[in-house]
């Protein structure tokens, strides 16, 4: 496999997956960017808005299995993970899996879960990997966490904590359709749920290979420099208390260069970095107390500091088409 197959590979799954969502081209987007680049994704919406929906169809592309693991007070961390249990007819110990060992997991409402559930996913996220009595347990490949949370309501909930929101590649937003794309999905499943007929058109290995290889994706020194600069204006914002760790840049670059892939490019452009600054950093920052209250204040930081810094030439994306 190729850079450019990848492209093609996400054409495939793309146009799969619109087969059931309706006008979410960029979210697709997106949660490509995360899953070919081994992130997690947090969608943080209002219920009835496609999240199950699209995990779904995103696993049946691929010919993954999806578990769904729905999150409340009561979950205990083996309810996620498996378990040791006696088996009287054997007259030992064994292990049943929980739904963490699958290829797509929705962990729906995430923050309804105890902080102690929550943790359970951390070594998961970071490491694909759980340990279970002292036994470690390697998970499958592609792993991938599409997490979601209710932001109107906060009572029985137990927010992230910011360890574990680091571990998210990506925070997104589904929104509600337009009027036309309402109408569209009332036409479109009028009659049958079009999940029921969606087919495979790639597979685990397609997506492993595609892993191991965007990493080629050609980042200009220039650039490198520039997301550096963007970060480095989030840990001395006047706003800010924490800025973006050594964890967030790396996820800039990942998704960086698997964008880079969807718009047909194996190099990376300034357009690519503004169009990932967002979901990819603003859940990384802690801001002032006085800002945390009011909304969206993170994503307009972002866009005022990408305001801010000098863009690098035009000419530099011209010079890197003869890279190869």
């Amino acid at each position: 496999m190729d850079l450019m197959t990848i492209k093609d590979l996400a054409e495939q799954v793309k146009k799969n997956i619109q087969q059931v969502i309706i006008g979410k081209d960029e979210t697709i987007d997106y949660l490509l960017v995360a899953l070919i680049s081994s992130g997690h994704v947090l969608l943080e919406d209002v219920p009835g808005t496609g999240k199950t929906l699209l995990a779904k169809a995103m696993a049946q592309s691929l010919a993954c299995n999806c578990k769904r693991i729905q999150f409340t007070p009561d979950l205990l961390p083996s309810d996620v993970t498996g378990l040791h249990f006696y088996n009287q007819k054997l007259g030992e110990f064994e292990f049943r899996p929980g739904p963490i060992f699958s290829n797509i997991i929705l962990a729906d409402e995430i923050n309804r879960a105890t902080p102690r559930t929550q943790s359970s996913l951390l070594e998961c996220m970071e490491e694909k990997q759980t340990t279970i009595d002292g036994e470690t347990h390697i998970l499958e490949a592609p792993f991938m966490v599409i997490a979601t949370q209710n932001p109107l309501e906060n009572q029985g909930t137990f927010p992230l904590p910011e360890a574990q929101l680091d571990r998210f590649l990506l925070k997104i937003n589904m929104g509600y359709p337009t009027k036309d794309e309402g109408l569209e999905i009332l036409k479109r499943f009028k009659e049958n749920n079009p999940i029921n007929t969606i087919q495979p058109v790639a597979n685990r290995d397609d997506i492993v290979n595609a892993q191991q290889i965007y990493s080629k994706v050609h980042v200009s020194e220039e650039l490198l420099v520039y997301m550096m600069e963007i970060i480095e204006q989030t840990r001395n914002h006047e706003l800010i208390e924490l800025g973006v760790s050594p964890r967030g840049s790396q996820a800039l670059l990942k998704a960086v260069q698997v964008y880079a892939l969807l718009k047909g490019r194996e190099f990376v452009v300034p357009d690519d970095i503004k169009a990932l600054v967002k979901p990819v950093l603003s859940h990384r920052l802690v801001l002032d107390y006085s800002m945390r209250m009011k909304e969206n204040q993170a994503e307009q930081i972002l866009q005022q500091i990408l305001e801010k810094v000098a863009v690098p030439s035009e000419e530099l994306a011209l010079k890197e088409t003869s890279f190869k």
